[in-house]
């Protein structure tokens, strides 16, 4: 396992390339977000994800899957928006949300179960600079947790790089993450509805 400690300026790009190969070459990292650390992988590899699942024991069948880019205009081939739901991601992104909205065809078959997508735009510095660098969008997961473990794991990096140094291929450490999800909103037929109260507030959509 690679281990790259990034800061939220100066960072040498040879750091961000070497993360991005990583993605490209079908590997799993876990990078920080404006919300809790997560495991990520290019957006388009399905056999990444499907590595993904397996960490995490999901069902890719019943799971609802989600990407990051650094802008809207990055999701225009892999969702279908509206010019009311437009409106919405503007005045919220980027910040700690995933929108739900109904997937194209352009993503990989493992999308294809659940028609719809989550996106996020996360505020965090160094997500954006990893999507920028990798030129594509990045698949990611909350890093997996059981209710019986102590929360402040999700904020450290050292013991998720510990917990997880077999099953991933690099932990991006960026300092103490946070330990609060995104708030989850459904954007299904122009319908806004909260499926997950999280970190973001919401009353812009009530």
């Amino acid at each position: 396992m690679q281990y790259v400690r990034l800061f939220n300026n100066n960072n040498s790009h040879s750091d961000l390339e070497k993360i991005a190969q990583c993605l490209n070459n079908g590997g799993v990292a876990v990078i920080p977000t404006d919300t809790t650390y997560a495991l990520a992988c290019h957006a388009l590899k399905q056999r990444a994800i499907e590595r993904i699942c397996a960490i995490k024991k999901m069902n890719p069948e019943k799971h609802r899957f989600s990407i990051m880019g650094s802008s809207i205009a990055a999701f225009s081939q892999y969702v279908r928006i509206d010019n009311q739901t437009f409106k919405i991601l503007k005045q919220a992104l980027p910040g700690p949300y995933t929108f739900i909205l109904p997937a194209s065809s352009h993503l990989p078959k493992i999308y294809s179960n659940r028609k719809e997508v989550g996106i996020r735009i996360p505020d965090h510095k160094i997500a954006m600079d990893i999507c920028g660098e990798l030129d594509a969008p990045v698949m990611v997961s909350t890093v997996p947790y059981s209710e019986s473990e102590d929360p402040g794991y999700l904020c450290n990096p050292e013991l998720i790089a510990e917990s997880l140094e077999n099953r991933i291929d690099l932990m991006v450490d960026a300092g103490e993450g946070g330990s609060e999800m995104s708030t989850v909103i459904s954007c299904i037929d122009s319908e806004f509805t909260i499926l997950r109260q999280g970190k973001g507030p919401a009353d812009f959509i009530l």
